[in-house]
């Protein structure tokens, strides 16, 4: 693998990954490193990915920052680490008939039942329980928390 593309990845402390990337950043610019990208995935706890051109600078920049616990032997590419650059869509796991709580707008706190999903727009359609007559209200997917899946 090229160094062009390598990608490595540093072990951090729980929760200071967010933390680690943007010190790392900051002793990169300080101390003139070749770091040219930081990757902090949600789904990843406790590492953060480096696109750098050197492994010893890198390995010299991480020894500068709290909660960078090492960096992991050997290396990874683009291609391994490329699902986590695509964003998954909000509406993800909700269904049709599944039973939701809306946690942001004028309705925040209400339970409703999914009507419709759209994907594309990534929107769902609801109706509320407590309307006296039942209207569909279309909020955005991040919008809302699933209580109950449809078939539960």
């Amino acid at each position: 693998m090229s160094e062009e593309e390598a990608i490595y990845v540093v072990k951090t402390t729980a929760n200071q990954e967010r933390s680690v990337a943007n010190i790392l950043a900051q002793v990169a610019r300080k101390e003139g490193f070749d770091i040219r990208a930081i990757l902090v995935p949600d789904e990843l706890r406790g590492y953060v990915l480096i696109e750098a051109g050197d492994r010893d600078e890198l390995n010299q920049a991480v020894q500068m920052v709290p909660h960078a616990r090492s960096l992991v032997r050997g290396e990874s590419s683009i291609a391994e680490v490329e699902h986590f650059l695509t964003p998954k869509p909000t509406v993800t796991g909700i269904s049709v008939d599944s039973i939701v709580e809306l946690i942001s707008g004028p309705f925040k706190g209400e339970k409703a039942r999914v009507k419709r999903v759209d994907e594309g727009r990534e929107e769902i359609t609801v109706e509320l329980f407590e309307a006296m007559v039942p209207i569909p209200v279309t909020v955005r997917g991040d919008h809302v928390r699933v209580l109950k899946r449809e078939g539960e």
